[in-house]
């Protein structure tokens, strides 16, 4: 993988992770379980921890090793198919950067206080959804991208005006 190839890879990851980590730092702040509106009735900064995975579940102690070794090795298998993506795959490398740099995101939580810190509390009125963080988001956003990219290599010319 060429040197240009392989910097828009770990810059969109450290940025990722830069946003993610430093949001959560904001997060912390919060009182924890205390909604602090945006939008009202839409949008609130809600501090939550989470030991387990999504939705809460696997949580417990050794569930937490486990997830860990899940997410180190999803980020090695992440940067194994991004390293052998083709020159005009960038679409395809940013989402793969957007994954890897969500899955540590969330695995330098698990790592340093046991539980990841969420904080973006979305619902209409009194539907709530789970409350997650910007690494969730990176990730949604990574897995958004790839199937952009999936049916965009299907059609070569769209690809081509893309990838240009």
């Amino acid at each position: 993988m060429s040197v240009r190839r392989i910097g828009l890879f770990f810059a969109v990851v450290t940025v990722v992770l830069a946003l993610d980590q430093g949001s959560k730092a904001w997060a912390r702040t919060l009182p924890v379980g205390v909604p602090r509106p945006v939008v009202a009735g839409y949008w609130d900064w809600q501090l939550a921890y989470n030991d387990g995975s999504a939705f809460s579940t696997l949580a417990g102690g050794s569930a937490r090793i486990l997830l860990c070794v899940i997410a180190a090795g999803a980020v090695l298998a992440i940067g194994w198919a991004a390293s052998r993506t083709k020159p005009d795959q960038r679409l395809k490398r940013v989402a793969y950067a957007a994954l890897a740099g969500g899955a540590l995101g969330n695995l330098v939580d698990r790592i340093r206080d046991g539980a990841v810190t969420d904080f973006v509390r979305w619902h209409i009125h009194d539907h709530m959804w789970p409350v997650f963080n910007l690494a969730d988001a990176a990730l949604l956003v990574g897995v958004v991208l790839l199937v952009t990219e999936g049916f965009l290599a299907r059609r070569p010319a769209a690809r081509r005006t893309l990838s240009a």
